[in-house]
């Protein structure tokens, strides 16, 4: 498919996935890095409620 045509299907709203080579792909600038970081106990159980809400988990390492 040529660039003209990626584009205007995207433009178009067209799902353009099927097109693109996704075994590569990286998000940029989202490399992670383990910190410690303390909190009180009031911010760690305001988390945990809002992780319950959310239907998410707090992972513990």
């Amino acid at each position: 498919m040529k660039a003209k045509d990626f584009e205007q299907q995207f433009d178009d709203g067209v799902d353009i996935t099927a097109a693109l080579d996704l075994s590569k792909a990286t998000r940029v600038m989202q490399a992670q890095k383990r910190v410690n970081v303390d909190f009180p106990t009031w911010m760690i159980e305001s988390l945990d409620r809002e992780a319950l809400r959310l239907g998410v988990t707090r992972l513990n390492y």
